[in-house]
């Protein structure tokens, strides 16, 4: 088995407000990318990581993830999450056979939670994502804002990272799939295989607003 795992890194991090890519964002000294591939690499099961960063940060991410040596690659990434993934799934090695989607805004994901995931695809599925219950009320509004309905929070989910696929359902739904998606299972979904569910983790949360980073700096004290 041949564990490969995608960080689309590419993205500017315009909500947090720091002038840099969301990616490069410092929490207590170290940017959020150096801590995400620093978790993945730290469960022991990742056997390399492929960065997607901006065309002009790709010199600076190859710089911070150093530390990992040959593990770590960083390419060019696109203009959206989706060609990003989409760039770093090409520059797998051809003999991938788990892959892993990671948010790099996610950088403090366990590794318990990473191991999760390998060992769940490892296991015989196709496609896994970790998730957590969904604590408040849920409304879907109208174009005008009013409310049209209040689905069952029973049977709702909180999506996180790592997602995990078998490296060949992934890549056929890339190539199935051109559009644009926030969600790799999504597209693994829309070609009809089965997605299955495993417990997420709190510290797996998505650093988006200045006050996720308040949050995050917290829980690294």
């Amino acid at each position: 088995m041949s564990v490969v795992a995608l960080v689309p890194a590419a993205g500017r991090g315009e909500r947090l407000g720091a002038g840099v890519p969301k990616a490069l964002v410092s929490v207590r000294g170290e940017p959020l990318l150096v801590h995400a591939v620093r978790g993945l690499l730290a469960a022991g099961c990742v056997h390399s990581v492929v960065v997607a960063a901006p065309v002009s940060d790709v010199d600076t991410m190859t710089r911070v993830l150093a530390f990992a040596g040959s593990h770590a690659r960083v390419v060019p990434g696109g203009s959206s999450r989706t060609q990003s993934v989409r760039l770093a799934l090409g520059a797998a090695p051809p003999d991938t056979t788990v892959v892993l989607v990671h948010d790099a805004a996610r950088a403090f994901t366990p590794a318990e939670l990473v191991k999760a995931v390998v060992a769940r695809v490892d296991g015989g599925a196709d496609a896994v994502i970790p998730v957590l219950p969904v604590a408040d009320t849920i409304k879907r509004v109208d174009a005008a804002g009013r409310v049209a309905a209040t689905p069952d929070r029973a049977d709702l989910r909180v999506v996180q990272t790592p997602q995990g696929f078998r490296a060949e359902v992934l890549r056929r739904a890339y190539d199935a799939y051109p559009d644009a998606t926030t969600d790799d299972a999504g597209l693994v979904e829309r070609l009809g295989v089965p997605v299955d569910t495993i417990p997420g983790h709190p510290y797996a949360m998505k650093i988006t607003t200045p006050f996720d980073l308040a949050v995050a700096e917290a829980i690294l004290r």
